[in-house]
């Protein structure tokens, strides 16, 4: 469920779902600084053409005349650090796209400053796809998604990779996470948007499961542990009772 809520920098969304209640703040047109107008880049002409044919044009011109925002705001920040999973898209020098699967401990994907975002790239099956696409076209694409709150953001930007720098692969690595760094990618923001959050499947992680259910648990071992006392108790004044009296009993 969404709530909307206007203010005077823009829209308020509210996200409901459960136990979970989390907002998340949209530049409007009157917003700050960070707005530009970027919309060339969320809808190139080709789509905005097709809008117009299909008659959605209208209900995206304030969007469009106003921009997007390219900086990473304090909510933006805050969704990012609670995610462990994203998909990363790139495009080949000949135009052949690809989109890889990143994942990690919640927050893997780090703030650097309001316009980058910089992650690890681990030792994994060598194919190397993502690292040469980006060799020849650094066009990128984040797509963020929260499943357990069913909410997703998308991000435009450049992206390149970083060999050689071990402060910065120390910067971005998770100390206990068991995978090897072997060099870091670096995220330029051009443009976010958040997504429409319809058909997202609720789906939790292990941990989430864990601390949702620990609750429960625990008054589940309470009740057992007052079920066996009160067990207990019966049993020990049934002994005690002498055989006449039990006998007498109707």
């Amino acid at each position: 469920d969404i709530a909307i809520m206007s203010f005077d920098k823009g829209l308020l969304l509210f996200f409901a779902k459960g136990p979970y209640y989390r907002r998340l703040a949209i530049p409007s047109a009157n917003g700050p600084p960070s707005m530009t107008n970027n919309s060339d880049i969320v809808f190139p002409h080709a789509a905005r053409r097709t809008q117009t044919q299909r008659g959605s044009a209208r209900g995206y011109e304030k969007r469009i005349a106003a921009g997007f925002s390219d900086r990473v705001t304090p909510e933006l920040s805050a969704f990012i650090a609670e995610l462990d999973t994203a998909f990363f898209g790139t495009v080949s020098a000949a135009g052949a796209p690809y989109i890889q699967h990143r994942g990690g401990p919640k927050g893997f994907i780090k703030v650097l400053d309001d316009k980058t975002l910089g992650f690890a790239d681990y030792a994994g099956n060598r194919q190397y796809i993502t690292i040469s696409n980006l060799a020849g076209n650094d066009r990128a694409y984040l797509f963020l998604l929260d499943f357990a709150r069913q909410r997703r953001i998308k991000l435009w930007g450049r992206a390149r990779v970083v060999e050689d720098d071990p402060a910065l692969l120390a910067r971005l690595s998770d100390r206990g996470y068991r995978a090897r760094p072997e060099r870091a990618i670096l995220f330029t923001l051009e443009a976010w948007d958040v997504n429409c959050s319809q058909h997202i499947t609720a789906r939790f992680s292990e941990d989430e499961v864990a601390q949702a259910t620990a609750p429960l648990l625990e008054r589940i071992a309470s009740l057992e542990t007052e079920n066996a006392r009160l067990r207990a108790a019966g049993l020990a004044t049934a002994v005690s009772e002498p055989a006449g009296a039990r006998a007498a009993a109707p």
